[in-house]
């Protein structure tokens, strides 16, 4: 029965049946089934599957856009019924698209899975200004600056948070990880920043392990 639930509610993101989002999660919240299994075992797969789609030209921008806000319906019922896991490490995460690029899906997956795994997530939303990055996860005492891009122009921005933690003295102090369409693990390494995810899923190892 859950798992059927399940699959329809994916099936009702990739489609972007925008109106059957909501009632279908509080149906999945009824049933028993809890909040982070919809969140990794539904939207995050169906997130995946539009991607995919996307890739392959089967779908566009505005299919893809409107998967997204049908997966926001869903989140806006399943995030505050999140049980944070006890044994998760706490920390606080600064997270941003970079200056230059205003694609925020990707992000936003990813704060719902880090919110998921009971992290402390400052969202900054999109073309945020490195200044403006750096800044936050100062006067938050960050121990985790995420940034993505989905833009090549825009990866000089990651760049640039690197050497401004390195000119506060707060490489090391402070972890990165970046991540988006555009980046790779060698840019990563390249740049120095501390990791590197391909997706949501991803995202969250890479972050727990960087907290340890």
């Amino acid at each position: 029965m859950s798992n059927e639930i399940l699959e329809k509610l994916a099936d009702v993101v990739i489609r972007g049946k925008i109106k059957e989002a909501k009632p279908l999660t509080e149906e999945a919240l009824a049933a028993g089934i809890d909040a982070k299994t919809i969140i990794f075992d539904s939207l995050s797969k169906a997130m995946a599957v539009v991607g995919e789609k996307y890739e392959n030209k089967q779908y566009f921008l505005p299919q893809v856009l409107l998967s997204a806000q049908t997966m926001y319906q869903s989140l806006d019922v399943a995030l505050p019924k999140l049980v944070v896991d006890a044994n998760a490490v706490p920390g606080k995460i600064v997270l941003a698209v970079v200056e230059g690029d205003v694609h925020d899906i990707g992000k936003n997956i990813v704060k719902a899975m880090l919110t998921g795994a009971g992290l402390t997530i400052f969202d900054l939303g999109r073309d945020v200004p490195v200044k403006n990055i750096v800044e936050k996860a100062k006067a938050e005492e960050a121990q985790v600056v995420a940034a993505s891009t989905l833009m090549t122009p825009t990866l000089a921005a990651m760049k640039e948070i690197e050497r401004m933690l390195a000119e506060e003295n707060l490489k090391g102090k402070m972890k990165t990880i970046i991540g988006g369409g555009a980046t790779s693990k060698e840019f990563a390494a390249q740049i120095g920043a501390d990791g590197w995810a391909y997706d949501a899923v991803e995202a969250v190892q890479v972050v727990q392990n960087l907290l340890k």
